[in-house]
């Protein structure tokens, strides 16, 4: 099943990897065999990940990932049905691209890399919810499936300099950041 949680806010930088770890432990029954958590205090932000292991049962497939030029940082849950045949598609574009693993996140993750978000997403089929920092630009980028399948509630919660961008794969996990109401 697997799921994803994350925060960003501009206070409370001392506590986000807690805070990340609380809310990433909420949701450990939709992924039993890994998890991980990714922060950047100077930024104010946090991603975690619980991990169902499908596709690849290997370390290869940890989350949150950073893409090769460590220009992205991603977590993703769901599946892309295509993603061997866009990861064909990755090493014409990329010539002779090196795969550590066999996961569809890392699949996404390069296509991402190579083709942008937005074309990359009008190229996948399945279901899926994700969530891309591009490090370069300090965009965070939010997207799930054409029909929904895979549920991404996100939202701002918290007043001020308390003010906190939450977002998770169920409501459960935004409820555990200290400025939900």
């Amino acid at each position: 099943m697997c799921g994803m949680t994350g925060v960003w806010c501009s206070v409370q930088k001392d506590r986000l990897e807690s805070i990340t770890r609380t809310m990433t432990t909420t949701i450990q029954h939709r992924g039993p065999d890994d998890s991980g958590v990714w922060v950047d205090d100077s930024i104010g932000l946090g991603l975690g990940h619980r991990r169902l292991s499908i596709l690849d049962l290997s370390l290869a497939g940890h989350q949150p990932m950073h893409s090769s030029c460590d220009h992205y940082v991603i977590v993703f849950y769901g599946e892309i049905y295509n993603h061997l045949d866009l990861r064909n598609q990755l090493s014409v574009d990329s010539q002779q691209r090196q795969w550590k693993g066999h996961s569809d996140t890392e699949t996404l993750l390069n296509a991402i890399e190579i083709w942008g978000l937005e074309s990359t997403l009008k190229r996948c089929e399945g279901m899926f919810a994700l969530a891309v920092w591009d490090r370069t630009k300090s965009i965070l980028m939010l997207a799930r499936d054409r029909l929904g399948e895979k549920p991404l509630y996100y939202g701002w919660q918290g007043e001020g300099v308390n003010t906190a961008f939450l977002f998770g794969s169920e409501l459960k996990a935004l409820r555990k950041h200290p400025s939900f109401k």
